[in-house]
């Protein structure tokens, strides 16, 4: 692609924030600088051309995008809109990805047939800056992964071509907790063109540990070679509470099996109030933010179970949501994964019927859909074909051409929860799902509808038994473990049911006060004067 030229004359001054690697933490630094601009009364709109992404969020008319966009832009105090992130890839396998473009599903793509299409969606990509900037006295923009992938340089619209088309000025970031921040940098400079290296004004180096000071002569060793200065050296910020861009992040937080895999037997019984939550590692796992709310419960452990001797007997069992639901099922069946669930949901159902409790399975979006009978996927919207669930729910699941993808409030009846309530979160789903009224299926349980959105239509269906709480159940609503009456209601009712002492109870997140947090700690430890003249401000 031709190397572009500015948009406008009259377009604002714009900032962007690029990495020497993924997850070097562009999203958190474009959020602060977003939040720090804002605080200063100016009108400013985050902006990411591509991203790759499974943790998605349906805005208020419908429209898919980027959840590390939403963060930004609360973070500028505007409402999400799908031109913040006109393009959103969501992979499904190894080289194909589902193309969302400007909140609407596109088409199910390779990497070839994307990379010829990219030419098209530049043009939808410099129309959606232009109209947010109109609106803007500032923008700030995301790069994604490396600016510097020489393979890749050709077909990227998201890093050095949106620079040149917004006119922004760079600061290139660097992880440094990881290692090998500094080659990165002076690599990655080495790798660019003139013309971009000419974009780049400054460095960060990111979630840095230890005395700054001691860092003294590597930074100068690289402004020489470089001749680029460095405007900050911002700090690992530990405990922040804001929903991950992507499972990466949840994976390297998320609690492993410990020991042979199986749980820390030794500090559960150290803390009666501990209550056990394991979450198979699915290899297209998505919106894993379901979890989130979860994590932050000082007296709840979320860890991720790779394999079947790592699951043991936790108090709850969350099957999450899934980019391609018959692929992750597959993968559970040949790991064993899927006996060690089915064993342990029959063994919570039978201790159920006995009035007793033994634990609880819960699959959210996808995982719903593989704890029932069967999933079709006629259209080849993911793998094709038929597939068998694991038969613990009666329910049949279709793929179908039209997305769900709606912001819901639902009614959730008790159980699961402690009394009825009302709930808000998203819905992001191809599948339809229909619950055969089958009583010799359940037992000695009703297999009935639990959570109805508020149109009447059920969300989610479990085996119930009186009011106790459902040994197997699920549903399609994302984000239901956020809202923090129903999430502590239940996690009351777990404890008891497995004897557990009760427990303090956090808030699922308080985003105003975490996003000042973080941009009081960059404006702290960056050159943020040098940073606004930059912009000219």
């Amino acid at each position: 692609m031709k190397y572009p030229s500015p948009l406008s004359s009259s377009l604002p001054p714009a900032l962007m924030v690029q990495g020497t690697c993924s997850n070097a933490g562009k999203s958190l630094l474009t959020a602060a600088f977003c939040r720090l601009l804002a605080r200063r009364g100016l009108r400013v709109a985050p902006f990411k051309a591509q991203n790759m992404a499974l943790n998605s969020f349906v805005t208020p008319d419908g429209g898919e995008m980027g959840r590390a966009q939403v963060v930004q832009a609360l973070a500028c105090g505007r409402l999400p809109d799908v031109r913040m992130n006109p393009v959103l890839l969501k992979p499904t396998s190894q080289d194909g990805s589902h193309v969302i473009v400007l909140g609407r599903p596109l088409a199910l793509m390779k990497a070839k047939d994307y990379y010829r299409r990219k030419r098209a969606l530049w043009d939808g990509v410099c129309r959606a800056y232009a109209e947010l900037a109109a609106d803007s006295d500032v923008m700030v923009l995301e790069g994604a992964g490396s600016p510097a992938e020489i393979n890749l340089r050709a077909h990227d619209i998201v890093n050095m071509h949106m620079a040149h088309a917004a006119d922004a000025r760079v600061l290139l970031a660097a992880d440094i907790d990881r290692g090998g921040a500094f080659a990165a940098l002076v690599g990655t400079m080495q790798l660019l063109s003139p013309r971009d290296r000419s974009r780049v004004a400054g460095f960060l180096l990111n979630k840095f540990r230890g005395d700054a000071s001691l860092l003294t002569p590597a930074l100068e060793t690289v402004s020489r070679r470089t001749r680029r200065p460095f405007l900050g050296i911002v700090p690992m910020l530990e405990g922040l509470r804001l929903p991950e861009e992507d499972s990466v992040g949840f994976r390297e937080v998320a609690l492993p099996g410990l020991g042979a895999g199986r749980p820390d037997a030794a500090a559960l019984d150290a803390d009666a109030s501990l209550l056990d939550v394991a979450l198979p590692d699915l290899p297209h796992i998505s919106n894993a933010t379901d979890l989130d709310a979860l994590r932050c419960e000082p007296h709840v452990r979320v860890r991720l179970v790779r394999r079947p001797e790592e699951l043991g007997s936790p108090h709850l069992c969350l099957v999450p949501g899934s980019r391609n639901s018959l692929a992750d099922l597959l993968f559970l069946r040949e790991s064993g994964l899927e006996a060690a669930l089915v064993a342990y949901a029959r063994g919570a159902c039978a201790a159920a019927a006995a009035g007793g409790f033994a634990g609880m399975l819960l699959g959210i979006c996808g995982g719903l859909q593989m704890l029932g009978t069967v999933l079709h996927d006629p259209l080849r919207l993911e793998n094709g074909g038929s597939l068998p669930g694991m038969n613990l729910l009666p329910l049949e699941t279709t793929l179908e051409a039209e997305k769900v993808l709606r912001q819901s409030r639902a009614r959730v009846a008790s159980p699961p929860a402690d009394s009825p309530c009302v709930l808000s979160g998203y819905e992001i789903h191809h599948g339809v799902t229909r619950c055969r009224r089958d009583a010799a299926f359940a037992g000695d349980f009703d297999a009935r509808p639990l959570v109805f959105r508020s149109d009447g239509v059920p969300i989610g269906w479990g085996l119930c038994r009186g009011d106790a709480l459902p040994p197997v159940w699920g549903t399609y609503l994302h984000g239901l473990f956020d809202d923090d009456a129903f999430r502590h209601g239940l996690l009351r009712r777990l404890r008891t049911a497995a004897g557990r002492a009760p427990a303090p109870e956090e808030r699922a997140y308080a985003l105003g006060p975490e996003l000042d947090r973080l941009a009081d700690s960059v404006e702290a430890h960056c050159d943020w004067p040098r940073i606004l003249g930059l912009l000219g401000l």
